[in-house]
């Protein structure tokens, strides 16, 4: 019984966060709103094309930790197009990043940080913008 593929990744906040949350993906990473089922909790799910990527939840009374630790998650990571015009974003922006190279390949990483402390990266095959 093998995975068949990625589905997306879920990030709880308070509602003011998850609003900035909601922002950010859509602003910076490019991330589109659209339909989420009528569950009994307040949230969103951000779509890339026609796939729900990321699933925004409002935490619960008391589930907000204040400083907790991520565990192991580190970052998540999108395939992307147009690098110059996400870096004029960032730096518009003020949000810092960092660029790598992947090994042996052509693709370029820019890594930063959303505005709950969760890492982003974002891939792109053309090096030149």
């Amino acid at each position: 019984m093998p995975a068949l593929g990625f589905s997306h990744y879920n990030l709880r906040a308070p509602r003011a966060l998850l609003d900035e949350l909601r922002d950010f993906y859509r602003d910076v990473v490019g991330l589109q709103p659209g339909v989420r089922p009528p569950f009994k909790s307040f949230g969103y799910w951000l779509y890339a094309g026609p796939q729900a990527v990321l699933h925004l939840s409002e935490a619960r009374p008391g589930e907000e930790r204040e400083g907790a630790p991520h565990g192991t998650f580190d970052h998540a990571a999108f395939r992307c197009s147009g690098r110059a015009a996400y870096e004029r974003e960032l730096a518009q922006r003020g949000v810092p990043y960092r660029t790598a190279l992947v090994p042996e390949t052509q693709v370029l990483q820019i890594f930063f940080t959303d505005p709950a402390g969760n890492g982003v990266e974002l891939n792109f095959e053309e090096l030149d913008g």
